[in-house]
């Protein structure tokens, strides 16, 4: 910022001082063209041919030029097109003003020929002299010189690149550019030693990320950003503990293909990505082939207002189904993902249905007027320590809304149905766990009885999802602390929204009937280790800057997941990233019924202490945590 509280900003040059000054440098541009090709003895013949070519070049190249946009750019932004179309401009004004000498004033005027040599050199001087003085805007913006100039006029602080790939040097190039950002890019570092000496924009690459402490305190650095977008988060953590340890607060940038498509730019310089909590690399699951599947068909996904439900919207739009019908039962969050999808893909037929799973009335009178051949059911109450206290609503949505929804599709033909599923149905303590593992059972059987591709895919805490721990954090965070945390040895598998609808997807292609799918994600992460990393991601020093507090496990809550029963065992897929489990305990269609009558009696009563037993008897292995204290899980 300059002195006077405003942002320094660099002159703008209108174009119309380009027209001023070309009014000038045309007549120039004629009468050295004469005399670069005749000395002044030999002009004087040829003053009347000068003076007629001077007019006309004065008549004619600015409306040309004109014609040619050279009065319509911002010069300061100038590139090689410019350049091409400053030379045709000029080209094509001396071929018309040579034409008009040639043919019409030749006929009205007597007047010595003109040397066959002058427009040639006419083009040449007016080329150099109109293109020179629009790049001088151009060669004055970029250089460093003048460029640190203005930092240094708006007190930009300085700041240092980690990176000096395509992204460090876009990310200079943008900062050297704009004063008004308030930053002044002095140096660049990158692991690759290669790199170092180099100068790119004017700034030097002065070393690695060793040299970091180093240069922070030589140079008065006031902010770091790293510029690695396709680094791990393994990398990125390391600099931002460098960043902490020496005292400088530290950004980084957003991906490189999505600076190089103008979605963002430094002035978005992000917080932290979801991504880079994993701690491993993202699965990368989905590929044409694994998604031919849903091109032409009526894909229908219950939930689709969800985070689950809403990302699977999205990628099931991008592989062209006939219809693409989005269920839910808030209206609102259909809307949204309607408004989304139509602004994105707008020609896919997307249909918004506002239902309850549990009508079988409405259900029904939907699948026979669309007909979905493929079934996405990610509606689901999925809040563990909310339906503790919610069991009735848990277990009438999770389990009959599920039959229901299984029973209308058997009916009404549908050839491929995935269940969204959970770690936690695995050796429940919780009623959601309880709940989707009968869920899991329901999906099974049905499958075994049809034959239809019908499974389900078990998968861990999903990072960003709405209800869960990431958004917490970052709106605690937010108002300054503290992060709170269970329990210190809570640990969790973690994976990313687009991971999680990515194995959905494919689990559909994979499956034959009756599988449930487990993708690998990995070594479970501590809970309380997330919470560290995202604040330090944030440029903040658990401890000193937010606290971490920890609050007690909470109801129905385990210390640890599993990802298969003790009765399951593990079998790879073609995909070296998903398992199926196998040879799980279902019971049988008969033993099924039974057991969903004397459930629902208990929810059409609200007993809900009668359903908490019903629970514990029906197979599931459902063992509350109360009843399992002795229990480390």
């Amino acid at each position: 910022m300059a002195q006077n509280g405003e942002l320094y900003r660099l002159p703008l040059i209108r174009n119309r001082y380009f027209l001023i000054a070309d009014l000038l440098l045309i007549p120039a541009a004629a009468l050295v063209s004469f005399l670069l090709r005749l000395d002044f003895e030999d002009m004087q013949p040829y003053l009347r041919s000068a003076l007629i070519y001077v007019i006309l070049s004065l008549l004619v190249k600015p409306p040309i030029f004109y014609f040619f946009g050279l009065y319509r750019h911002h010069w300061r932004y100038a590139s090689t097109g410019e350049l091409v179309m400053i030379a045709l401009a000029t080209l094509s004004g001396t071929a018309v003003v040579t034409l008009l000498v040639y043919s019409i004033i030749s006929l009205i005027m007597v007047f010595p020929a003109l040397p066959r040599s002058i427009p040639f050199i006419d083009w040449l001087v007016s080329l150099s002299l109109v293109g020179g003085s629009r790049f001088v805007v151009r060669l004055e913006a970029d250089h460093p010189f003048t460029t640190k100039v203005r930092l240094n006029r708006s007190g930009g602080k300085h700041v240092l690149v980690m990176g000096a790939g395509d992204a460090g040097a876009m990310i200079v190039r943008e900062m050297l550019a704009n004063p008004g950002l308030g930053l002044m890019p002095v140096g660049l570092l990158d692991d690759d030693r290669t790199k170092v000496g180099l100068v790119i924009h004017g700034v030097p690459v002065q070393g690695s990320r060793e040299d970091l402490p180093t240069l922070v305190h030589e140079q008065h650095i006031r902010q770091v950003i790293i510029a690695m977008p396709t680094a791990a988060g393994r990398e990125i953590r390391e600099v931002v503990a460098i960043c902490q340890k020496v005292g400088v607060p530290c950004k980084t940038i957003p991906g490189i293909f999505e600076l190089i498509s103008g979605h963002v730019s430094v002035k978005q310089v992000r917080e932290v990505r979801i991504e880079d909590l994993l701690r491993r690399a993202p699965v990368r699951l989905v590929d044409p082939e694994a998604t031919s599947y849903l091109t032409d068909a009526v894909v229908l996904v219950t939930g689709a207002g969800g985070s689950i439900g809403s990302e699977l919207c999205r990628q099931i739009a991008g592989c062209h189904p006939k219809m693409l019908l989005a269920l839910g039962h808030g209206e609102n969050s259909i809307y949204n993902i309607l408004i989304e999808l139509q602004e994105k893909f707008p020609h896919l037929d997307v249909r918004p249905l506002i239902a309850d799973i549990r009508d079988r009335d409405r259900l029904t009178s939907i699948f026979c007027a669309y007909k979905p051949e493929i079934v996405f059911h990610a509606a689901a109450h999925k809040h563990v320590p909310l339906m503790e206290s919610n069991v009735v609503e848990a277990v009438s949505n999770n389990i009959f809304g599920t039959a229901t929804l299984l029973s209308v599709g058997e009916a009404c033909g549908v050839t491929r149905f995935v269940l969204v599923s959970t770690d936690k149905a695995v050796n429940p303590t919780s009623v959601m766990g309880a709940t989707k593992q009968v869920a899991e059972q329901l999906v099974r059987e049905t499958a075994r009885r049809t034959g239809r591709a019908y499974v389900a895919v078990r998968f861990g805490n999903v990072l960003g999802s709405r209800g869960s721990v990431v958004p917490l954090f970052q709106r605690q965070i937010a108002n300054g602390g503290p992060v709170t945390v269970t329990h210190p040895d809570m640990e969790r598998y973690f994976m990313t929204i687009p991971e999680a609808v990515q194995l959905i997807i494919q689990a559909a292609t994979l499956g034959q009937g009756g599988e449930i799918f487990v993708l690998d994600m990995g070594e479970p992460i501590r809970v309380v280790d997330l919470a560290t990393d995202l604040i330090r991601l944030s440029g903040l020093e658990p401890g000193r800057d937010i606290e971490i507090v920890f609050t007690g496990v909470r109801p129905g809550e385990k210390l640890t997941e599993t990802l298969f029963t003790k009765g399951e065992r593990s079998r790879a897929t073609q995909h070296e990233k998903i398992f199926v489990a196998l040879d799980g305990e279902g019971a049988s269609q008969e033993v099924l019924d039974d057991y969903l009558r004397q459930l629902e009696v208990c929810v059409h009563t609200g007993d809900a202490v009668q359903l908490l037993a019903r629970l514990q008897q029906g197979g599931a292995g459902y063992i509350p945590l109360r009843q399992n204290r002795s229990d480390k899980v």
